[in-house]
């Protein structure tokens, strides 16, 4: 993955229609031991440009689809046929079928998905399904557009706690810390969420409107500005204020979920603050620079869309290498987006404040916390050796640091949860 690749990750479009609409079973035929293909798989869709996610979910005589990025979950195949080592299984969503061909070999199912005549490699592997939330830790607010989920942890230490608001990065990406338009999870929140319980301090965290348990607060992408999950943080830190189980009130927000937090603690006045691996410039120059990898023409042609995007402009002519970044449709965010300087935010943020950045992030560099940090007099800084941008401890190896987005076995770096618990205890 190239800073091109993570520039992508939020603002990527989508192939597939999504669709959760009821579907009609027929029984799985099913041609061959049953113990070789019932089970949970996981992969991906090879869509250009961007592999989409995927699930099924194979029982004793049925299949459930599940694609995240999609909103749909655990979706009734239609029909489940094998021959091993053949599998098929097909599934109509909103009236399109979606048809998948492959072969299984070494607890790996590899093939093509037809839709609409065009053809997609996809490729599934054996997993471990995650267990559904306990119901007694969903907790819900008002929100614009109706009501929004959120996940809480309290510790088993007596109250009340101190807590903390949780906000996820760019894109779709859930309260856990992983993008759904990424194969495997890195699990980085939520096991931060579970330190800090252990270590008594509460914790709220939720999956942003559009993904997961919040797919139904979800936008047209024409209408989605940045203010929204601002907004959303905000009815948050309301919610943490008015519950007697908890006292101080910090937000912890990382990659742009550091700047949604931001935002909301100085429009809700939280008490404290923490930037994880936030950065310190403006979302235009921000994507110049994960952009200057591009070929020089198309370089050229970002940084004049971006500058003009900053200015409060739409761009008509875009060219097609760039339409997935600069689409009519994402336009109005970027501008919403764009119109937020860190600096300036922070500079008027009246909590106390630790900011955090890691020597091994691609995605953000340390200039940024270092950024962030000179703006706000009496801040603390925090740069973890070998940390990137999901946070965890990794080699001086891009495919190393890579791979460590999908592995959710991987701890998180050396002295970053101590740190934070110190500043919130203090």
């Amino acid at each position: 993955m190239t800073k091109w690749t993570t520039a992508l990750l939020a603002l990527a479009g989508i192939l597939l229609v999504a669709g959760c609409s009821s579907g009609n079973n027929e029984r799985a035929e099913k041609d061959a031991s049953a113990s070789e293909i019932d089970g949970f798989w996981q992969g991906a869709i090879e869509v250009p440009g961007q592999p989409i996610p995927f699930s099924i979910e194979f029982t004793e005589d049925e299949g459930f689809l599940s694609i995240p990025l999609q909103g749909v979950k655990n979706y009734p195949l239609s029909t489940v046929k094998f021959d091993l080592p053949e599998v098929a299984f097909d599934a109509n969503l909103q009236g399109q079928r979606l048809v998948f061909e492959g072969a299984i070999e070494s607890e790996k199912i590899t093939g093509q998905m037809t839709q609409q005549n065009q053809k997609f490699p996809f490729t599934l592997e054996r997993g471990e399904k995650e267990p559904d939330a306990d119901p007694e830790k969903i907790i819900e607010t008002a929100v614009e557009g109706g009501t929004m989920q959120a996940l809480e942890e309290i510790p088993e230490t007596d109250g009340p706690h101190p807590v903390a608001i949780l906000i996820a990065g760019s894109g779709p990406t859930d309260k856990d810390g992983n993008s759904l338009t990424l194969a495997g999870k890195n699990n980085s929140l939520k096991m931060l969420a579970e330190q800090l319980k252990a270590e008594g301090i509460a914790v709220i965290r939720y999956d942003k409107r559009g993904v997961g348990n919040n797919t139904a607060l979800a936008k047209a992408e024409s209408d989605l500005r940045f203010d929204n999950y601002a907004e959303d943080a905000a009815a948050w830190i309301r919610f943490a204020k008015e519950d007697e189980r908890f006292t101080d009130v910090t937000v912890i927000g990382h990659s742009e979920g550091a700047l949604v937090g931001l935002v909301a603690a100085n429009q809700e006045s939280a008490d404290s603050y923490v930037s994880l691996a936030g950065v310190g410039r403006t979302a235009d120059e921000l994507l110049k620079e994960q952009l200057s990898t591009l070929p020089a023409a198309q370089v050229e042609e970002a940084q004049a869309i971006l500058d003009q995007l900053a200015r409060g402009e739409t761009v008509d002519d875009v060219s097609v290498e760039l339409q997935q970044v600069f689409r009519p449709s994402v336009q109005p965010y970027l501008r919403s987006w764009m119109a937020y300087d860190p600096v300036e935010q922070i500079e008027q943020l009246n909590a106390e404040t630790l900011i955090i950045g890691g020597t091994r992030d691609l995605q953000v560099p340390i200039t940024d916390a270092e950024l962030l940090n000179e703006a706000k007099p009496g801040s603390e800084l925090l740069i973890v050796e070998d940390m990137n941008h999901v946070l965890k401890s990794v080699p001086d190896d891009e495919e190393a640091n890579l791979a460590a987005y999908a592995d959710p076995k991987l701890p998180l770096a050396d002295g970053l949860v101590a740190r934070i618990v110190e500043f919130l205890k203090n």
